[in-house]
Parts: C-alpha cells; sequence; structure tokens
C-alpha cells in the first residue's frame, strides 16, 4: 500500500469521528447533547454555537468528500488498465451454451 494512501484514510476515519461528535453535539428537535455543555452557550450565545457547529459539520463532510477523491486517485492502477469488455467476450465464448438437437428425440409408444 501507499503511504500517502494509509495517511489519508487515517484522516478520514478522524474526520469521520468528529463528525460524529459535532453532529452529537448539535441541539436536535428535542433536548441534544448541547444541553450538557450550557456554559459554551453562554459565552457563545445560543445562536452562535448552532452556527458554529453547523459550519463545523459541513466543513467535516466537505473534508471528507474531497480527501476520499484524492485517496482514490492515490491508489492508481499503475497504468495496468482492464478492458473488461474483453473478459465479458471471453466468457461468453467459453461458457457457450450446447447446440440443441435438430430433430426430437423418437420414443417408444407405451404398451399397456
Amino acid at each position: 500500500m501507499n503511504a500517502l494512501f494509509v495517511i489519508l484514510t487515517v484522516l478520514i476515519v478522524l474526520a469521520a469521528i468528529l463528525l460524529i461528535i459535532v453532529v452529537l453535539l448539535q441541539n436536535g428537535k428535542g433536548e441534544g447533547m448541547a444541553s450538557n455543555f450550557v456554559a459554551g452557550n453562554q459565552t457563545f450565545g445560543v445562536r452562535q454555537t448552532a452556527d458554529a457547529l453547523e459550519k463545523i459539520t459541513w466543513g467535516l463532510v466537505a473534508f471528507i468528500l474531497a480527501v476520499s477523491i484524492i485517496s482514490s486517485f492515490t491508489t492508481g492502477s499503475n497504468g495496468t488498465a482492464i478492458d473488461v469488455t474483453d473478459q465479458i467476450e471471453n466468457v461468453a465464448d467459453e461458457a457457450a451454451q450446447p447446440a440443441f438437437p435438430s430433430a426430437p428425440i423418437q420414443q417408444e409408444a407405451p404398451t399397456e
């Protein structure tokens, strides 16, 4: 594995954990975990805290999206492109069905 890919994967996991924490801190329809942090609400005000948490949430989502796209390019195939159509055609040729008989098989009439 590429060292850059491992570093980017670790960053994605850390950002995902932070995103989970930030989402849990936000106020829901009822009382959320943010109600436990009353000091933060008194210092910044309730509206500013909600705006900051929302901005952090969207920032983490954008970060995860961007780093995921970047990490997909770091894996790379090193110039070994695979043509899927050739594989499909080869499988179709190998698994050709047997030919059906042209005339029905003659069976003897049942005797009673």
